[in-house]
């Protein structure tokens, strides 16, 4: 596969509590030179990344309710809106996870609807983050039929903080019930050209790695 296709797949991520201003600005800097979709930082992040990324067609993704997706649904929705100001085009969101679990659908429907309707009023995709490894897999259908519904762009395996991240067998869980017209995006775990051509195959669109440029440059060599 081409290596600007791959790299067309990647949010080039870096979203550790101890990130710092030239730790961001050389994400932005990677992303340019090897034309990723997307940096996906903290929402503190934002200005700087849209800053260092202003005339390139790499966007800005960020988070809201992360990583634990229990704040509220108007501070997810804030969040969104601020993001989105300071020039964010992706918001990955995760969804209330407690309430998944005990089956409050309607909650669930709820916040991730007012994400959704906040961005895309503004021009910016929602990718909703299910956590699956603390999930069943009836829990992982009922959240991707639910973000489908709410009109969310992507359902997205994982945060990265929490027991484990992607796996094919969910990846390919989620891509059977969105059908193909919704995006998948992979993230957690991946950091080989093997691990991202697994998510590829198994139906993820787009792959969230800090791995980035090792991933590109060894489908260069």
């Amino acid at each position: 596969m081409p290596v600007r296709e791959i790299a067309a797949l990647i949010d080039h991520t870096f979203l550790k509590p101890q990130a710092t201003a030239a730790d961001i600005r050389r994400l932005c800097q990677e992303a340019r030179q090897y034309a990723f979709a997307a940096v996906c930082v903290n929402p503190y992040w934002v200005p700087l990344a849209a800053g260092e990324l202003a005339g390139s067609p790499v966007h800005v993704a960020t988070v809201a309710g992360f990583p634990l997706g229990a704040n509220t649904t108007a501070i997810k929705v804030a969040e969104t809106e601020a993001a989105i100001a300071a020039g964010a085009r992706e918001v990955d969101m995760v969804l209330n996870i407690g309430e998944l679990c005990v089956g409050n659908l309607k909650a669930l429907a709820v916040d991730i609807a007012g994400v959704v309707t906040t961005a895309h009023a503004r021009g910016a995709i929602v990718k909703v983050i299910l956590e699956t490894c603390l999930l069943t897999d009836e829990q992982k259908i009922a959240a991707c039929e639910i973000s489908k519904k709410a009109g969310a762009d992507f359902v997205k395996t994982s945060t990265g903080f929490s027991t484990h991240g992607a796996t094919v067998q969910d990846v390919t869980l989620m891509r059977k019930v969105v059908g193909p017209d919704m995006g998948v995006k992979a993230s957690g775990g991946i950091r080989t050209l093997e691990d991202l051509e697994a998510m590829r195959a198994a139906g993820a669109n787009r792959i969230g790695t800090s791995s980035g440029v090792q991933i590109v440059e060894a489908l260069r060599s």
